[in-house]
């Protein structure tokens, strides 16, 4: 088995980050150069001390010490310069590939099957796209900062250095290997560590966005102790995992200053002595000394920039895991303008996973085109189901579904689901005004008289008139700002106006009050003639007129027929019709 792209090692991990900037190069090399530049200007300034000490504290040359500020100023100007350009050039090279990331994370996001949903909450994809992509950005900014402009100021001192007394230099670099153990040692633990925090930030998510969408819930029955202990054992985790990353790092940088506190000491020891002795002029060892000096932060920088490229390396292998799912598999070849709309479900079989109980046992059943199919039955048996593998968004283990003769994944997908409009009992509909919820997805072809037709014949028109803005009124998140019947009624205008030749009605009235129902079902069988329309519905009251009633129990068909043949037939589709008109009787 080959190994994921998200799985390889840290090295070709960051190689496949740094991909994302190679359309910068030009700007990413920019930042190398202005870097390198400000690196030098570090080393020439260490350089600029032995003839300052030798030729202004010793020598005592005026005309040197006269040029010394205009030399110093220069060199400052220069890495000031050098500086801005890098780092500005470098944050804007991370902004794209931030850029970059998470547009191609929520293209994947938008193809992703809907099994994978299944499997990961909404608020974790989330943090993925937000937290996890921020941490990548270090990977291609501070981290590519610290290794190019502080390894070569570290190159340029220790030339420098060498240059100077490659004695002195031998006795600094001694302990080096120890240094690059301990940095060794730590990765493993840095990328772990880090791992797991985003982990725990997606749990974070998951409990914050919970305890938002069901505030009202959460007020009516009392939860906010305990959405509150929810929340603080995800925000402690967190805590928890963070605090274990900080032991590391804290535990890493004494470590690496004993060790280079030691060579220093020896350094300075042997260094006076020579001076001492006349070996070294007094220019040379303050030059050393100043170098050893400038050497400090940066070797304190490169030390730690491992922990921000471990934070950033599991940051990529989260994200190129995401982006690594197979999208839905688009296999069919065959395009379709408009189907007819006859359906076949032939000895159709269904689980959402291996563990699960099957949903569906061979189903099988025929829609003529612009026959009216209602499907009935308990909770739970496989009427919703029915209706998404009809949308493709799952592929039955056996059996097959037919659209005008050929199975459904023979169909571009995309040709497929234009066949088809749905209204679900759970309205979706998205921050933004009437008018564009009800044209979603025609948004640049929209047209005024097809959305007339749709806002009046689901009845949308009769409170859009009252509202400040009219269809151009913002519905606010999940429509917060309308009531339940009004946002079901505009996701029935959505369906109506994509006058798709298949419509399937979930739950489609549920929400809606019995003089609203009346009006939506008067307006839907009109609407409805010359189409195809499966209809999920428990008041079965609705469905008294639908050409075929199927009725359902444990994902198996147990009847059909019209309605007053299967009330004569006395089974279950007769006593559930006798149950809930009794219900509906004492609701209303």
């Amino acid at each position: 088995m080959s190994t994921p792209k998200s799985d390889l090692g840290g090295v070709r991990l960051y190689g496949r980050l740094l991909n994302y900037a190679a359309p910068y190069k030009g700007v990413f090399l920019l930042a190398v150069v202005a870097m390198a530049i400000a690196a030098a200007s570090e080393t020439s300034f260490a350089a600029l001390l032995r003839p300052i000490m030798d030729g202004g504290f010793v020598e005592k040359d005026q005309s040197f010490i006269r040029m010394i500020p205009a030399i110093v100023i220069g060199i400052f100007l220069v890495r000031g310069l050098s500086g801005f350009v890098g780092n500005y050039c470098l944050s804007w090279v991370g902004w794209r590939v931030v850029f970059d990331l998470r547009a191609h994370m929520f293209d994947r996001l938008l193809r992703l099957p809907a099994g994978f949903y299944d499997g990961h909450s909404s608020a974790s994809l989330v943090s993925k796209l937000i937290y996890d992509v921020e941490r990548v950005m270090h990977g291609t900014t501070q981290s590519v900062t610290i290794l190019c402009k502080d390894t070569l100021t570290v190159l340029g001192l220790l030339c420098w250095m060498i240059y100077l007394n490659w004695r002195l230099t031998l006795v600094f670099l001694v302990l080096a290997p120890v240094i690059a153990f301990f940095i060794r040692l730590m990765s493993t633990r840095f990328r772990t560590t880090s791992r797991n925090i985003q982990i725990t930030v997606g749990g974070i998510a998951h409990v914050t966005k919970e305890a938002v969408q069901g505030q009202r819930v959460v007020k009516t029955f009392g939860g906010q102790e305990y959405e509150t202990k929810t929340f603080s054992q995800a925000n402690n985790k967190n805590r928890q995992q963070a605090m274990k990353k900080a032991a590391v790092s804290a535990a890493s940088m004494p470590l690496i200053l004993i060790c280079a506190g030691a060579a220093f000491a020896a350094v300075i020891y042997i260094a006076t002595a020579a001076v001492a002795g006349g070996e070294v002029s007094a220019g040379t060892f303050v030059s050393f000394l100043g170098s050893m000096l400038m050497l400090m932060g940066p070797v304190k920088r490169l030390a730690r920039v491992n922990e921000t490229i471990q934070t950033s390396l599991a940051a990529a292998q989260s994200v190129f895991a995401m982006m690594d799912e197979e999208p839905e598999a688009d296999t069919g070849q065959t395009r379709i303008e408009r189907a007819r709309g006859h359906i076949e479900y032939d000895d159709v079989s269904f689980q959402y996973a291996p563990s699960n109980l099957p949903v569906l046992h061979n189903v099988s059943f025929t829609i003529a085109p612009g026959q009216t199919v209602a499907l009935v039955g308990p909770s739970g048996s496989g009427k919703s189901t029915i209706a998404s593998l009809l949308l493709r968004f799952y592929l039955p283990q056996s059996g097959k579904i037919l659209l005008d003769g050929l199975p459904l994944d023979q169909y571009v997908l995309g040709d497929l689901r234009a066949q088809l409009s749905m209204v679900t009992q759970e309205t979706v509909l998205f921050d933004d005004s009437i008018r564009n919820n009800i044209v979603y997805g025609h948004s640049g072809d929209a047209s005024d008289a097809k959305l007339s037709e749709a806002v009046r014949a689901a009845h949308v028109i009769e409170f859009a008139d009252k509202l400040p803005d009219g269809l151009d009124t913002v519905v606010g998140e999940q429509g917060i700002r309308l009531s339940g019947g009004q946002r079901q009624r505009i996701a029935i205008a959505r369906a109506l106006y994509k006058d798709a030749p298949v419509l399937i009605l979930d739950e489609a009235t549920s929400s809606l009050d019995s003089e609203s129902e009346r009006l939506i079902q008067d307006a839907t069988r009109k609407l409805i003639s010359g189409r195809t329309t499966l209809i999920i519905a428990h008041r079965l009251s609705t469905i008294e007129h639908a050409d075929c009633i199927i009725v359902l129990e444990d994902g198996r068909i147990q009847e059909a027929g019209t309605h007053r043949k299967l009330i004569n037939n006395g089974g279950l589709y007769a006593r559930l019709y006798r149950t809930r008109a009794h219900t509906e009787k004492l609701a209303s």
